[in-house]
């Protein structure tokens, strides 16, 4: 739907439940992890709820307020109405929208992370830039959500014999299409049982919502097959784990700002700037791109997972990759950050990635040179002559670099830093505390 003025939207809204008879109207925002949340309006409710928001209690949401402060309004954007896929003909349709979370007094709630997001946006309008994003979302099928029985012995690209999987794609992207996500590619990844479905490149906010809505849609075309989807980063030890590479570029107007003809590389120096903002601030924008204990499994080397800070044209081992131009497609000009994972909160690494890159621009950071050798296969010493460090090893250790990152608590904001470090670290503890399945097989025989 194109953006419309408030007044238009409402009226759009109002004009299209009457048109589809719709009954109820899912009002949708999510918590500081990423977690969908949901609870539905009847149409006799709409108006007053386009009008002043639907209060509700957020003291029980993840990261939301204390009990002493718990009233919160979501307030609908009419931008965001969508009819959802058709139940059986019986049942009235059903739509939703995604609600901007603001306190009583009509003021935005800082800790909603759709908030945080415009706000990182409007930074970067008031530098003239608007950030468009393309996600490229992994994820597996399993035989339930009880274990990691794969649907196929699949490998990257393949064609796979007519099986669950590949019908279980084509449903999905049939549903993300009927509720207006456009799809550009979906086909299997490199790990048994592993698939991707990218969706087409868009402004930074509305791709945050779609990765919201992928998600969900993903889950339920799975549930309804009777199989299991998960966005879990390293379900399975000795193969690929499941990434969220995201290509991104700074448009001014309807201009690519990232473009510059005469750069042997075809990157202005805005781009170069970005990349190397990205390049710098990484490793203290990890735990928020790489948000779970899991997500540390999958960035090992070896993998295709990124860890070293480093970029280049070609090569896929590099954290950023910046995809070769080609002539007449200068508005497609974008580099591709590597390391996030699709179970992030997109509307806080969407935040972060776009501080770390506007910082850059801000401070002029000069960028390195590409690297276009194997970096894996380097020494420790060959990395080391040539400046390249890597991305924290764990959780505990991103979390220490997120708490001590300026740009971070500036692009989160207070509320939400405090409230995702603190989560963080309980999830360390609880973590630390456990004994794995891996030390009672290594050590119980032995000691």
């Amino acid at each position: 739907m194109v953006s419309k003025s408030r007044e238009e939207g409402k009226e759009y809204v109002l004009k299209m439940t009457k048109e589809h008879e719709v009954k109820f109207i899912r009002m949708w925002f999510t918590d500081v992890l990423g977690f969908l949340k949901s609870f539905a309006i009847t149409v006799e409710e709409l108006e007053g709820a386009l009008e002043d928001g639907m209060g509700f209690d957020g003291s029980s949401i993840e990261g939301f307020a204390r009990i002493d402060e718990s009233d919160m309004v979501a307030m609908p954007d009419p931008n965001t109405f969508q009819l959802l896929p058709q139940r059986p003909r019986d049942q009235h349709a059903v739509a939703r929208m995604f609600c901007d979370i603001l306190r009583p007094g009509g003021e935005p709630f800082e800790g909603d992370p759709r908030y945080v997001l415009k706000r990182n946006l409007k930074r970067a309008a008031d530098l003239g830039y608007t950030l468009y994003a393309g996600p490229e979302l992994e994820y597996f099928y399993f035989r339930d959500s009880k274990g990691t029985e794969a649907l196929d012995e699949g490998g990257y690209f393949d064609m796979t014999p007519l099986d669950a999987a590949t019908d279980l794609r084509r449903e999905t992207v049939l549903a993300l299409e009927e509720i207006g996500i456009g799809i550009e590619y979906s086909h299997h990844e490199v790990a048994t049982s592993q698939h991707e479905i990218d969706m087409r490149y868009t402004d930074a906010l509305t791709m945050a919502d779609n990765v919201m809505t992928y998600r969900l849609v993903v889950k339920e075309v799975a549930i309804q097959n009777g199989v299991y989807a998960t966005f879990m980063p390293k379900p399975v030890f000795g193969i690929n784990g499941s990434g969220m590479h995201v290509h991104q570029s700074l448009f001014k107007g309807d201009k690519n700002a990232f473009f510059d003809k005469n750069d042997r590389y075809y990157l202005s120096k805005v781009a170069k700037c970005y990349i190397a903002g990205l390049l710098k601030h990484a490793p203290e924008i990890t735990a928020v791109t790489n948000q779970w204990i899991n997500s540390y499994k999958r960035l090992v080397p070896g993998y295709e997972a990124p860890i070293y800070l480093s970029w280049a044209r070609r090569s896929r081992a590099d954290l950023i990759r910046v995809p070769e131009y080609k002539p007449g497609k200068e508005n497609a000009t974008r580099i591709e950050f590597r390391s996030p994972d699709p179970a992030c909160n997109p509307y806080l690494a969407f935040s972060v990635m776009l501080a770390a890159g506007l910082e850059g621009i801000e401070k002029e950071y000069e960028v390195p040179d590409p690297v276009e050798e194997n970096v894996y296969e380097m020494t420790e010493e060959e990395r080391g002559k040539r400046g390249i460090d890597t991305l924290p090893p764990n959780l505990l250790e991103a979390i220490r670099l997120t708490e001590k990152s300026e740009v971070v608590r500036r692009a989160l904001g207070d509320h939400v830093f405090q409230a995702f470090i603190k989560n963080k670290k309980i999830e360390w503890e609880q973590y630390r505390m456990q004994v794995t399945d891996y030390e009672v097989k290594r050590y119980l025989p032995i000691l």
